[in-house]
């Protein structure tokens, strides 16, 4: 129970205090009081819980003890960071009255809601991964999608059918937090961590459109190529609405809507991106993933770039030949070198520029966006000679901005304080106000020294002295027996026994500047800060344009990098139908490896449309199939491959059935899982798509799972057409390319060596001659006796399998149809016993019994 009802019960404070939070019942409420937030009720026993602090009471109200729990106001980012990564969302209330002012509790107002997708501060923030906030709606089987970075303020929408597009989708945008449509039902979304349903009122397109328009100053949205989005347009309309309403703020940042098409990209399902460890491996760590490998980027914006690039490779080959023209370039020479020197220093310029839009930088941001701007003519010249495409556009996007890189450099000191409250920010010579009050209270002894030196000289008296107390403020003293001989522009202020003090029009000039120099100068200070971010915001968009070029730029030099450092090629891209792969690596298992990595070969074209691989476990047959979809994704990005050449025609998707797993949270069995993945694969690749198969049919019997093999092998190879490496164990398939001539047999071959196997990991032509399942479970450690019996097992089933036919399988149940009669059955259904004698039905059983024999 949060707190009595009855608010008449409870303190001032405390009836504030509840006021707020029935105003933000689904958010803990950081409550500030002097140098602390606090908690109270059950949002101080949840905080206790999740961030470990003392669960404590503070005194009561309406007669009950009140839970408290607090945070340090200093410390409440590292808190906050812990609370965000939990999922929960903050509520922070902040004293806006003036104590001295105030008649009861100082007012107080929530002035800003933190949740996991509208994080703006540094501190809370992965640096190299994007903080998406995604909204989702819903039509039938149609999808609207938008989601927003607000530490950049990119905002894209799309629209997708199907759950397995939307799930696809969700695991490529991994989003912190999801808005969902009340009326969606998809366990993918509910069930995420950060999810919140929003009522579909929030979504509806018409309400979304002036909201739009009127963010982004436009008459429509023709001009970002949505208007015909409709569903994708309400869910931009509920998520910039609930981030406005948790910031507080109008987002100026926010200018632009990009419309994504799924058809401008190859298309990854959810399971793909998983089994291809693109940037999370199937352990779900960062290590040994291919963003591991390929990320060298200088800065954490090209960082987050490169991500992005790899988790969405593009389909238009002009865009990808022109990225692959710009790494050229800089490979040539080793010109990424010094590029790459020179971007080294820039800080996170797209989220310092949100923080100013926001109003939230802090000094050292903007000292982070001075070395910076005072990068960006360093690269430009270094782009001067470039004869790329896209160099020649990233140099004029970079800008040019003389006027503020100056402004920055004279307003800010060299290491300026984390916070501008207590002033120490602008620096001396600036503003020449701002120079005079800090003189002021930095000088007053030397300036009290003085009036009492020259007031002696001038009046005469040697008793007099200049002092200060808190009660009178600064005067002059002057003893009882010359205080009579006081000039007459001295003005009596307090007499004391033995002494008394005046003033002067003077000394009280100097005691109204000295008394209030300081605050003013903070002030002063405060107002020229202010001055400093109304001047960046106006060129924002400019500056926004600089930091993504910026970015780009460091992917390009990185890519090249890359290149150099792995030894890449660069991947012919064409309008045929090929795959042509020569000496392909796996990038992620090089690297690894202690021993040279074996290299191999890969060709499927109009007449060789699936590879069937055949081999050992531990063989490297999976290793060979993730390769060569690396090698395709890497290419439709942009970069090089590893391989010493590569011929690939653009592609429409990459699919990959690999591994195991059951899915318990949706009751989905190990086999469920890989059928309900191989339905995909079926319904949806084309002859422009890349399949993936491993060892389909393996989670059911031999004879179900090989004539399931079977059964989607010939699909694959006659019906969808795609390019496909399919690997097996069942041998039984190697028969396959006697019918279908564009199924290719290549193995992956072993040998045995005193008992033990040794892999050759290299591709050859035919199929395997056998399995070596023993050998490698004799590698696993399977105790000795174990692996004897197996052997004498084997050598009975081979034999039998030798002298005789195998025994058919018992049959299964079907759990979907009415098993087939036997044909004896059938015939004893039919038969009409009345009409025979007993010697006809005598002999007519003996007849049915020995067919059933």
């Amino acid at each position: 129970m949060a707190a009595s009802s009855g608010n008449d019960q409870h303190t001032p404070m405390m009836r504030q205090y509840l006021r707020i939070k029935r105003e933000h019942p689904n958010e803990l409420l950081f409550y500030r009081m002097g140098d602390f937030y606090e908690l109270f009720y059950d949002d101080a026993k949840q905080a206790a819980k999740l961030l470990d602090i003392t669960l404590t009471a503070r005194g009561k109200s309406a007669g009950e003890a009140i839970p408290m729990a607090g945070v340090p106001y200093h410390a409440a980012e590292g808190y906050l960071a812990r609370l965000v990564k939990a999922g929960v969302a903050v509520a922070i209330a902040e004293q806006i009255g003036d104590p001295a002012e105030s008649k009861g509790p100082v007012e107080r107002r929530v002035v800003r809601i933190v949740t996991p997708g509208t994080l703006s501060d540094e501190a809370l923030l992965d640096e190299r991964t994007d903080q998406l906030i995604l909204a989702i709606t819903t039509r039938g089987e149609d999808y609207g999608i938008a989601h927003l970075d607000l530490s950049s303020g990119t905002f894209r929408v799309l629209e997708v059918a199907g759950e397995e597009a939307l799930c696809g989708e969700l695991e490529r945008l991994d989003p912190a937090e999801v808005l969902y449509d009340e009326k969606l039902g998809n366990a993918a979304v509910t069930g995420r961590r950060g999810a919140r349903s929003q009522p579909a009122w929030e979504f509806d397109p018409e309400s979304a459109r002036r909201a739009l328009n009127e963010q982004f100053q436009t008459r429509d949205l023709a001009g970002f190529g949505c208007e015909g989005l409709t569903l994708a347009v309400g869910a931009a309309g509920c998520l910039l609405q609930y981030v406005k309403d948790t910031q507080r703020s109008n987002l100026p940042h926010i200018t632009a809507l990009a419309v994504e098409r799924r058809s401008d990209s190859v298309v990854l399902d959810a399971a793909t991106r998983r089994n291809l460890e693109i940037d999370r491996n199937l352990a779900g760590g960062e290590e040994h993933t291919l963003r591991w490998v390929m990320d060298r980027c200088a800065t954490v914006m090209g960082s987050r770039l490169l991500r992005r690039w790899l988790h969405r490779p593009l389909t238009d080959r002009e865009e990808l030949t022109a990225r692959q023209d710009a790494v050229d370039v800089l490979l040539s020479g080793h010109r990424y070198e010094s590029l790459r020197e020179r971007l080294k220093p820039i800080g996170d310029v797209e989220r310092i520029l949100t923080r100013i839009a926001l109003r939230s930088a802090r000094p050292r941001d903007l000292t982070r966006l001075q070395v910076a701007l005072d990068a960006v003519p360093g690269l430009a010249a270094d782009l001067a000679d470039r004869d790329a495409t896209r160099l020649a556009a990233l140099r004029t996007a970079l800008g040019e901005f003389p006027a503020l890189r100056d402004t920055l450099g004279r307003a800010l000191v060299e290491n300026p304080p984390a916070v501008i409250r207590d002033g120490g920010v602008i620096a001396d010579g600036f503003d020449s106000e701002l120079d005079e009050l800090r003189a002021i209270s930095s000088n007053a002894g030397d300036t009290l020294v003085a009036i009492e030196q020259r007031e002696r000289e001038a009046t005469g008296l040697s008793t007099l002295k200049v002092g200060y107390n808190r009660v009178h403020g600064y005067y002059i003293e002057i003893s009882r027996a010359q205080a009579k001989d006081a000039p007459e522009r001295y003005t009596r202020r307090q007499t004391l026994k033995n002494a008394e003090r005046f003033i002067t029009p003077e000394l009280k000039t100097f005691e109204d500047k000295a008394l209030s120099s300081k605050s003013r100068a903070l002030a002063r200070e405060k107002a020229l800060y202010d001055g400093l971010l109304d001047q960046l915001n106006e060129a924002l968009a400019p500056l926004k344009t600089s930091a993504a070029a910026i970015a780009e730029l460091d992917v390009l030099a990185n890519l090249a990098e890359r290149a150099d450092a792995l030894e890449l090629s660069r991947p012919e891209l064409v309008e045929e139908a090929v795959f042509e792969v020569s000496q392909g690596r796996h990038l992620v298992v090089e690297q690894v490896i202690d021993e040279p990595f074996i290299a191999n070969d890969a060709l499927l074209n109009d007449e060789r449309r699936m590879l069937l691989i055949t081999g050992p476990n531990m063989g490297g047959k999976s290793t060979y199939m993730r390769q060569n979809a690396i090698i395709a994704l890497l290419a439709h990005s942009g970069s090089r491959v590893p391989a010493a050449s590569a011929r690939l025609g653009v592609m429409d998707r990459i699919f990959t059935r690999i591994g195991a797993a059951d899915d318990l949270a949706s009751g989905r069995s190990t086999f469920m899982v890989e059928m309900t993945e191989t339905a995909n694969i079926l319904h949806n690749a084309t002859p422009r798509s890349l399949v993936l198969m491993d060892e389909i049919g393996r989670g059911t019997s031999t004879f179900d799972g090989l004539s399931l093999a079977w059964a989607a092998a010939v699909h694959l190879a006659r019906s969808v057409r795609a390019f496909t490496f399919f690997a097996t164990h069942y041998f039984e398939l190697t028969a396959l390319p006697e019918s279908c001539p564009t199924m290719v047999n290549v193995h992956l071959d072993a040998t045995e060596h005193r008992d033990h196997v040794v892999f050759l990991h290299q591709i050859q032509a035919g199929p395997a001659s056998k399995s070596f399942g023993l050998q490698v479970a004799k590698l696993a450690g399977v105790p000795q006796a174990v692996l004897a019996a197996a052997a004498d097992k084997l050598r009975e089933l081979e034999a039998g399998r030798t002298a005789a036919p195998p025994a058919p399988a018992p049959a299964q149940n079907d759990l979907f149809s009415d098993p087939a009669k036997h044909p004896v059955l059938a015939e004893l259904a039919e038969l009409d016993v009345d009409a025979l004698s007993p010697r006809e039905a005598l002999a007519r059983l003996y007849a049915l019994r020995d067919r059933l024999r």
